[in-house]
Protein backbone atom coordinates (compact mmCIF):
# COMPACT_ATOMS: atom_id res chain seq x y z
CA UNK A 1 0.00 0.00 0.00
CA UNK A 2 1.27 3.43 -0.87
CA UNK A 3 2.17 5.56 2.14
CA UNK A 4 -0.07 8.60 2.29
CA UNK A 5 0.69 11.19 4.93
CA UNK A 6 -2.58 12.94 5.71
CA UNK A 7 -1.47 15.07 8.64
CA UNK A 8 1.77 15.97 10.41
CA UNK A 9 1.21 17.40 13.87
CA UNK A 10 3.49 19.51 16.07
CA UNK A 11 3.50 16.83 18.77
CA UNK A 12 5.45 14.51 16.48
CA UNK A 13 2.45 12.40 15.53
CA UNK A 14 1.97 11.72 11.83
CA UNK A 15 -1.27 10.34 10.43
CA UNK A 16 -0.34 7.79 7.76
CA UNK A 17 -3.03 5.89 5.92
CA UNK A 18 -5.43 6.88 8.66
CA UNK A 19 -3.21 5.60 11.52
CA UNK A 20 -1.41 7.68 14.11
CA UNK A 21 2.31 7.01 13.82
CA UNK A 22 5.58 8.50 15.05
CA UNK A 23 8.93 8.47 13.29
CA UNK A 24 11.52 6.40 15.12
CA UNK A 25 15.32 6.72 15.29
CA UNK A 26 15.83 4.07 12.59
CA UNK A 27 14.02 6.15 9.99
CA UNK A 28 10.83 4.16 10.05
CA UNK A 29 7.42 4.72 11.61
CA UNK A 30 5.88 3.19 14.71
CA UNK A 31 2.20 3.18 15.70
CA UNK A 32 1.56 5.49 18.63
CA UNK A 33 -0.27 2.64 20.39
CA UNK A 34 2.99 0.64 20.46
CA UNK A 35 5.06 3.39 22.08
CA UNK A 36 5.55 3.08 25.84
CA UNK A 37 3.78 5.75 27.86
CA UNK A 38 7.03 6.88 29.51
CA UNK A 39 8.71 7.28 26.10
CA UNK A 40 5.75 9.25 24.77
CA UNK A 41 5.83 11.49 27.85
CA UNK A 42 9.61 11.96 27.46
CA UNK A 43 9.08 12.90 23.81
CA UNK A 44 6.52 15.52 24.80
CA UNK A 45 8.79 17.06 27.46
CA UNK A 46 11.78 17.24 25.11
CA UNK A 47 9.73 18.78 22.29
CA UNK A 48 8.36 21.41 24.68
CA UNK A 49 11.83 22.33 25.98
CA UNK A 50 13.40 22.42 22.50
CA UNK A 51 10.60 24.68 21.26
CA UNK A 52 11.34 27.19 24.03
CA UNK A 53 15.11 26.82 23.54
CA UNK A 54 14.83 27.48 19.81
CA UNK A 55 12.70 30.58 20.39
CA UNK A 56 15.10 31.84 23.07
CA UNK A 57 18.11 31.25 20.82
CA UNK A 58 16.48 33.28 18.06
CA UNK A 59 15.62 36.05 20.53
CA UNK A 60 19.22 36.22 21.78
CA UNK A 61 20.52 36.28 18.21
CA UNK A 62 18.19 39.19 17.39
CA UNK A 63 19.20 40.94 20.62
CA UNK A 64 22.89 40.64 19.79
CA UNK A 65 22.27 41.92 16.29
CA UNK A 66 20.32 44.93 17.56
CA UNK A 67 22.98 45.59 20.23
CA UNK A 68 25.85 45.65 17.74
CA UNK A 69 23.81 47.81 15.35
CA UNK A 70 22.99 50.32 18.10
CA UNK A 71 26.62 50.51 19.22
CA UNK A 72 27.81 50.78 15.63
CA UNK A 73 25.39 53.65 14.97
CA UNK A 74 26.59 55.38 18.14
CA UNK A 75 30.26 54.95 17.13
CA UNK A 76 29.52 56.41 13.71
CA UNK A 77 27.71 59.38 15.27
CA UNK A 78 30.61 60.10 17.64
CA UNK A 79 33.08 59.84 14.79
CA UNK A 80 31.05 62.21 12.61
CA UNK A 81 30.02 64.78 15.22
CA UNK A 82 33.12 64.90 17.39
CA UNK A 83 35.84 63.47 15.17
CA UNK A 84 36.59 60.99 17.95
CA UNK A 85 36.80 57.25 18.26
CA UNK A 86 35.75 55.04 21.15
CA UNK A 87 38.09 52.26 22.20
CA UNK A 88 41.69 51.28 21.68
CA UNK A 89 43.68 49.97 18.75
CA UNK A 90 42.28 46.44 19.05
CA UNK A 91 38.70 47.65 19.00
CA UNK A 92 37.85 47.05 22.67
CA UNK A 93 35.20 49.53 23.78
CA UNK A 94 33.31 50.41 26.97
CA UNK A 95 30.02 52.32 27.05
CA UNK A 96 28.60 53.61 30.33
CA UNK A 97 25.55 55.43 31.66
CA UNK A 98 25.92 58.90 33.15
CA UNK A 99 25.17 57.61 36.66
CA UNK A 100 27.90 54.98 36.33
CA UNK A 101 25.56 52.13 37.23
CA UNK A 102 25.41 50.34 33.87
CA UNK A 103 27.97 49.58 31.22
CA UNK A 104 28.38 47.58 28.04
CA UNK A 105 31.78 46.23 27.04
CA UNK A 106 32.83 45.02 23.62
CA UNK A 107 35.99 42.93 23.60
CA UNK A 108 37.76 41.85 20.45
CA UNK A 109 39.70 38.59 20.66
CA UNK A 110 42.15 37.45 18.02
CA UNK A 111 41.53 34.03 16.48
CA UNK A 112 44.92 32.32 16.49
CA UNK A 113 46.13 29.29 14.57
CA UNK A 114 49.58 27.72 14.40
CA UNK A 115 51.88 27.13 11.42
CA UNK A 116 54.45 24.43 10.71
CA UNK A 117 56.95 25.98 13.13
CA UNK A 118 54.93 24.31 15.88
CA UNK A 119 56.42 20.94 14.92
CA UNK A 120 59.90 22.39 15.40
CA UNK A 121 58.83 23.58 18.84
CA UNK A 122 57.50 20.13 19.70
CA UNK A 123 60.83 18.50 18.71
CA UNK A 124 62.86 20.92 20.84
CA UNK A 125 60.55 20.46 23.83
CA UNK A 126 60.70 16.67 23.45
CA UNK A 127 64.50 16.86 23.54
CA UNK A 128 64.27 18.63 26.88
CA UNK A 129 61.77 16.17 28.31
CA UNK A 130 63.77 13.14 27.17
CA UNK A 131 66.93 14.46 28.77
CA UNK A 132 65.44 15.64 32.03
CA UNK A 133 65.04 12.93 34.65
CA UNK A 134 61.64 11.29 34.88
CA UNK A 135 61.09 12.85 38.30
CA UNK A 136 61.86 16.41 37.27
CA UNK A 137 59.20 18.91 36.23
CA UNK A 138 56.36 16.34 36.06
CA UNK A 139 53.84 19.18 35.77
CA UNK A 140 55.59 20.42 32.62
CA UNK A 141 55.45 16.96 31.08
CA UNK A 142 51.72 16.80 31.77
CA UNK A 143 51.12 20.21 30.21
CA UNK A 144 53.20 19.31 27.14
CA UNK A 145 51.20 16.11 26.67
CA UNK A 146 47.91 18.00 26.87
CA UNK A 147 49.14 20.91 24.73
CA UNK A 148 50.11 18.82 21.73
CA UNK A 149 47.19 16.40 21.94
CA UNK A 150 44.55 17.06 19.29
CA UNK A 151 40.83 17.23 19.86
CA UNK A 152 38.09 15.66 17.74
CA UNK A 153 38.62 18.29 15.03
CA UNK A 154 42.35 17.61 14.99
CA UNK A 155 43.18 20.94 16.62
CA UNK A 156 45.76 21.34 19.36
CA UNK A 157 44.93 22.72 22.79
CA UNK A 158 45.68 26.45 22.42
CA UNK A 159 45.18 27.22 26.12
CA UNK A 160 47.79 24.65 27.12
CA UNK A 161 50.20 25.89 24.44
CA UNK A 162 49.94 29.39 25.91
CA UNK A 163 50.42 28.02 29.43
CA UNK A 164 53.70 26.42 28.29
CA UNK A 165 54.98 29.86 27.33
CA UNK A 166 54.45 31.15 30.87
CA UNK A 167 57.08 28.80 32.29
CA UNK A 168 60.51 30.36 32.58
CA UNK A 169 63.03 27.55 31.93
CA UNK A 170 66.66 28.41 31.24
CA UNK A 171 67.38 25.44 28.95
CA UNK A 172 68.44 26.91 25.59
CA UNK A 173 66.42 24.34 23.65
CA UNK A 174 63.32 25.21 25.67
CA UNK A 175 63.84 28.88 24.87
CA UNK A 176 64.18 28.10 21.16
CA UNK A 177 61.05 25.99 21.40
CA UNK A 178 59.12 28.92 22.85
CA UNK A 179 60.46 31.16 20.07
CA UNK A 180 59.25 28.60 17.53
CA UNK A 181 55.78 28.66 19.11
CA UNK A 182 55.70 32.46 18.82
CA UNK A 183 56.80 32.23 15.18
CA UNK A 184 54.10 29.61 14.55
CA UNK A 185 51.28 31.86 15.78
CA UNK A 186 49.04 33.20 13.02
CA UNK A 187 46.17 35.64 13.58
CA UNK A 188 43.46 34.31 11.28
CA UNK A 189 40.70 36.70 12.25
CA UNK A 190 38.92 38.18 15.23
CA UNK A 191 35.68 37.80 17.13
CA UNK A 192 33.72 40.36 19.09
CA UNK A 193 32.28 39.53 22.51
CA UNK A 194 29.73 41.83 24.11
CA UNK A 195 29.17 41.81 27.87
CA UNK A 196 26.76 43.69 30.14
CA UNK A 197 27.24 44.93 33.70
CA UNK A 198 25.25 46.81 36.32
CA UNK A 199 25.44 47.80 39.98
CA UNK A 200 23.14 49.40 42.55
CA UNK A 201 25.58 52.08 43.75
CA UNK A 202 28.79 53.53 42.35
CA UNK A 203 30.64 52.14 45.37
CA UNK A 204 29.56 48.58 44.48
CA UNK A 205 31.40 46.21 42.20
CA UNK A 206 29.86 45.70 38.76
CA UNK A 207 27.93 42.45 38.38
CA UNK A 208 27.57 40.77 35.03
CA UNK A 209 24.11 40.53 33.49
CA UNK A 210 24.23 36.80 32.75
CA UNK A 211 22.91 35.51 29.46
CA UNK A 212 24.92 32.27 29.41
CA UNK A 213 22.45 29.52 30.42
CA UNK A 214 25.19 27.53 32.18
CA UNK A 215 25.93 30.45 34.51
CA UNK A 216 22.41 31.54 35.42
Amino acid sequence: METVILEERTDGVIVINGREMMADASGGYKPVSMIKAQHKLEDEVVRKIITYATELSATIARFRGHTMTDLGDFDALIAQEYNAKIGGKKGNRTYQTVDGLMKVQVQVADLIDFGSELQVAKSLIDECLNEWSADSRPEIQTIVTRAFSTDKEGKINRAEIFSLMRHEIADERWQRGMDAIRDAMRVTGSKEYVRFYQRAKVTDQFRAVTIDLAKV
